[in-house]
């Protein structure tokens, strides 16, 4: 995380939070069932644990924007995502679902980040797992990295069976 972000930088992480529910989707909506199972890693989630750990955590990206904006540097809730990638519902459930939660929480996010003033993107809630309070705009670039970091996992799963 850079210590001080630019404009550009915000613009640069909006535009992906943007673009990624359809690359998502793109690289995932026609998978079959077997290859959803296929881990990015030893030990690692599944595909398709990743798309409804993607859905989940994005989604409480989202809590915590608005919980910044009309409260004074909350604390938000924690969640533990391995407990809840475990869940029998990230092993089950279809990945529309998820690709189509992703799509419309990333349609409300970027709309509200595109509107927010310089004062807004200051604001910060408090992970009580950090000692600092996150700013808005640390958490606009965290969930961009996010994104970026389990499609790069999908990836790489996906071309090690073609490898």
């Amino acid at each position: 995380m850079p210590k001080t972000i630019s404009d550009k930088e915000l613009q640069e992480a909006i535009t992906i939070l943007e673009l990624f529910p359809a690359q998502l989707r793109l690289l995932t909506a026609h998978l079959p069932e077997k290859t959803l199972q296929q881990t990015y890693r030893l030990e690692g989630w599944t595909i398709k644990q990743l798309i409804h750990h993607i859905a989940d955590s994005h989604h409480h990206s989202y809590t915590r924007f608005k919980w910044a904006l009309t409260e004074y540097n909350p604390t938000i809730k924690a969640y533990d995502e391995k407990t809840w990638a475990a869940l029998n519902e990230s092993h089950t459930m279809p990945i529309a679902w998820s690709l189509t939660h992703v799509e419309a929480i990333h349609y409300k996010m970027t709309y509200l980040l595109k509107s927010l003033t310089k004062e807004q993107w200051e604001r910060t809630f408090q992970h009580p797992d950090k000692k600092a309070p996150t700013s808005l705009k640390e958490n606009a670039l965290l969930y961009a990295w996010h994104s970026m970091h389990h499609f790069a996992h999908i990836k790489n799963a996906l071309d090690s069976l073609t490898s």
